[in-house]
């Protein structure tokens, strides 16, 4: 990951999301929904000039390394691609909203974001590469990241 040349700066703007669907149901443990969220995801980015780095739909949550625009904050990111994501899901799978969890609305209103100043970019690719489960809140050393 290189730094951006903007107008008036140069810099990175790159985060982490993590964020699940409502009462962290496991929707994506269907494969044809896990595509679908992924593809909506990267429509989303090519719109709006994000670059992913990395993407990984887990069963019951969703993790991103994307670059921001310099413009954008981290909330409008996040809400572009969790309200973009629910919508484009809403509209390829019309039985979605037979779910009496999903009538009020698909993703949580929580998220997790951080940026990649805290630990290098090489660091959270891994990780997202080689995520093989939940998440939690707890706060972890950069070298468990590694393993």
């Amino acid at each position: 990951m290189k730094l951006t040349n903007f107008r008036h700066g140069v810099g990175q703007n790159a985060y982490h999301f993590v964020w699940k669907p409502k009462y962290a149901k496991p929707v994506f443990a269907y494969k044809h929904l896990r595509i679908s969220c992924e593809n909506a995801l990267k429509q989303i980015a090519k719109k709006h000039g994000f670059e992913i780095y990395e993407l990984q739909v887990m069963p019951d949550h969703v993790h991103l390394f994307v670059e921001v625009p310099p413009t954008m904050s981290v909330s409008k990111a996040l809400q572009l691609f969790k309200g973009g994501s629910a919508y484009k899901l809403f509209r390829w799978h019309l039985s979605l909203r037979r779910y009496k969890n999903f009538r009020k609305g698909f993703w949580s209103p929580g998220k997790f974001f951080r940026s990649v100043g805290n630990v290098t970019a090489d660091v959270i690719q891994h990780y997202i590469a080689q995520s093989q489960g939940g998440w939690s809140t707890e706060q972890k050393s950069v070298s468990s990241f590694a393993n």
